[in-house]
């Protein structure tokens, strides 16, 4: 049986993912913000399942999660980064975390990089085991000159920018673990799938979601190579910045940076 964590499972993907892997045997750790929505998914979709929440736009309950994980479970086979906010509604403006962070970059970014770093331990005894963040085929350039967005502010570069940094954060990680038995890959599951999050930002419905969990389960299946980016089922190419190596050197120095200062 493994042991698989599924940021953001009480609606969407995530939950399309829970239910499914739950009923393939898997232990399934359904994250969530509010204990009821948890408690609500973990009885209706049966199999072995446990509870963990937490709000990732506050790097401290991130954390705090993290450091659950590590005394709960003594192993962990799976980590699925799939929490997000899109890029809202028409006509929203910027909004910023708990600690002061653009609030896309910090849900859809950086709470995986920090759980999934905290995790790093923990998902390296348990090798042979595997990272998935689920990513999207909208991505933006980071301007390292103001990558929290202060100045001409728009949502849908916010949500692109934020989908880019956890694409390159896969690179640099397979990269770190290579030879340790951890896989890491990203992927764009479906274009806008029937979620809450497209239907909020008012774009047409262009997919199913089990199409998007078809693509995703093949990734946490292990069948695909480490430090891929994949387009639905097929392998594909991320925005240009994702290969340059000093881009992914300054997020690395930007998001160690924003974790220390929240923490």
């Amino acid at each position: 049986m493994r042991t698989i964590l599924v940021t953001g499972a009480t609606d969407g993907l995530g939950r399309h993912l829970a239910v499914r892997l739950a009923a393939s045997g898997d232990r399934v750790i359904v994250h969530g913000r509010d204990p009821e929505r948890v408690r609500r998914v973990r009885a209706e979709i049966g199999g072995t399942t446990e509870g963990l929440l937490a709000d990732l736009a506050d790097l401290r309950q991130v954390d705090r999660m993290a450091a659950e994980v590590e005394e709960r479970f003594d192993r962990l086979d799976v980590l699925v980064n799939n929490a997000g906010v899109g890029g809202g509604a028409p006509g929203s403006g910027r909004q910023e975390s708990a600690d002061g962070v653009e609030l896309r970059f910090a849900v859809n970014y950086l709470a995986g990089y920090h759980l999934t770093r905290r995790l790093v331990p923990l998902l390296v005894r348990s090798a042979p085991s595997r990272v998935v963040n689920v990513a999207s085929v909208g991505q933006r350039a980071i301007n390292f000159a103001d990558p929290m967005l202060t100045r001409g502010y728009d949502r849908q570069r916010a949500y692109s920018q934020s989908k880019l940094a956890q694409i390159m954060f896969t690179f640099d990680l397979a990269e770190e673990l290579a030879g340790q038995g951890v896989s890491v890959t990203a992927l764009h599951p479906a274009t806008y799938m029937d979620t809450t999050m497209v239907r909020e930002a008012g774009v047409p419905v262009l997919s199913s979601v089990r199409e998007g969990g078809d693509a995703t389960l093949r990734l946490i299946d292990g069948k695909v190579s480490s430090g891929t980016y994949h387009v639905g089922t097929t392998e594909g190419r991320a925005d240009p910045q994702a290969y340059d190596r000093e881009a992914r050197a300054r997020l690395r120095e930007l998001s160690d940076r924003l974790v220390r200062e929240a923490l």
